[in-house]
């Protein structure tokens, strides 16, 4: 199987080129918020210090440039878009394929601009590990800088988490969350997961002004080169399904254990992504209690309940559907990946005219960016390298359609 850095599918629409103020046009928000996730090699360690310490200038510099010439919400709108942030990684000097770009990407951003918040307008909270879990203390500090309630992002930042690691249910536990936040109230989120079995990370981005509904089709641009089996709460065709299960969880807890030890004894259709092993009744009730004592309103509520995860979501999905028929998705949402190419080994037809856009975008940036020559000289070579790593790749796929 041949690798390369970037996988599209040809019918996706969230890969058309967006406009810029390079192209003469103006961005407009309505036009350029995306979200996605990319599937990553997991690797393990953390980059050089030596090399975190160049990344984190030049990221900086770039932060400053884009944000002086386009604004900071232009700047969450590049961070939201998978394309664009496989780019800059590049250019700070990570591995393409490594699922550590994300980690030290946002890193190196929010370590750059450590003290210019309040100047650039731009507030990044949270990180890997126990960084993540400080993400909402950080906004409470540094929402302050804008005079902003922190209320509103520290519930975006937690519902998106949940989101993505009980909701949307793909096998990737999160361990990476970055909350990004202008002092005009916009924001976005990039966190990653893992799956040490596969030992691939998923990265999942967030623009929350496209967000209408947190549980609601949330993400306009999925990505991953291995679909798997996937318990999807949030996808459209689970609005059944999420509404009776939060009203389940509003119901006497012996209810819902009692209809858990009789889905036990079942066989179930050896297709359905939910099996009896993942059903233990006898360790819900706790959890179905706090639900049973502040019933949900809604899923969302059900998600932000305390002990609520992946485990209670999976069964009350299941007695939603084989109780009272509604019946959750099961639909990975897949869209392109920077992994593989096909399974015939051949790479999907790639968006030139996007990566052309993204390129002269960061090629501007890193020749205003007030770093050294050779830093600069560097940056624009490895921006070279990435740039012709797609048009090999782009050839590769155009020969492989005319052969067919």
């Amino acid at each position: 199987m041949d690798s390369i850095p970037v996988r599209v599918d040809p019918c996706s629409s969230v890969v058309s080129s967006y406009p810029t103020r390079l192209t003469g046009r103006t961005p407009g928000l309505e036009s350029l918020m995306r979200q996605g996730v990319a599937n990553l090699p997991l690797h393990y360690g953390a980059a050089p210090r030596w090399l975190f310490a160049r990344m984190t200038r030049l990221a900086r510099a770039i932060t400053e440039i884009i944000v002086r010439d386009f604004g900071p919400e232009e700047f969450l709108l590049r961070m939201s878009d998978p394309f664009w942030f496989q780019s800059f990684g590049c250019v700070l000097g990570f591995d393409w394929h490594s699922s550590g770009l994300t980690t030290t990407l946002c890193g190196a951003v929010k370590e750059g601009i450590k003290g210019l918040e309040k100047d650039l307008g731009l507030i990044v909270a949270g990180g890997k590990g126990a960084n993540s879990r400080k993400t909402p203390a950080e906004l409470v500090e540094k929402s302050e800088l804008f005079a902003l309630d922190p209320t509103p992002f520290i519930y975006a930042s937690r519902m998106s988490a949940k989101v993505d690691s009980a909701a949307l249910q793909d096998g990737y536990q999160i361990y990476h969350h970055v909350f990004l936040l202008t002092g005009s109230g916009k924001w976005a989120v990039v966190q990653q997961g893992m799956n040490t079995d596969t030992r691939w990370a998923r990265r999942y981005h967030w623009l929350g002004d496209k967000v209408s509904d947190f549980v609601n089709e949330p993400h306009s641009a999925i990505s991953c080169d291995h679909k798997a089996s996937t318990l999807n709460m949030v996808a459209e065709e689970s609005g059944s399904a999420r509404q009776v299960s939060a009203q389940l969880a509003g119901e006497k807890p012996w209810k819902n254990i009692q209809e858990l030890k009789r889905l036990k004894e079942l066989s179930l259709p050896e297709h359905h992504p939910v099996f009896s092993s993942d059903i233990q009744p006898d360790r819900m009730e706790k959890t179905l209690l706090k639900a049973y004592e502040n019933p949900p309103q809604d899923f969302k509520a059900l998600l932000m309940t305390p002990g609520v995860g992946p485990k209670t979501i999976r069964a009350l999905a299941m007695i939603a559907e084989l109780t009272y028929g509604a019946a959750p998705s099961f639909r990975d949402p897949v869209s392109y990946s920077f992994a593989h190419g096909g399974k015939d080994g051949f790479p999907y037809p790639i968006n030139r005219a996007h990566y052309d856009q993204s390129i002269a975008i960061m090629e501007q940036s890193i020749r205003a960016a007030k770093v050294g020559e050779k830093d600069r000289a560097e940056a624009l070579k490895r921006l070279g390298r990435w740039s012709a790593v797609q048009g090999s790749a782009s050839s590769k796929s155009k020969v492989q359609s005319s052969n067919k």
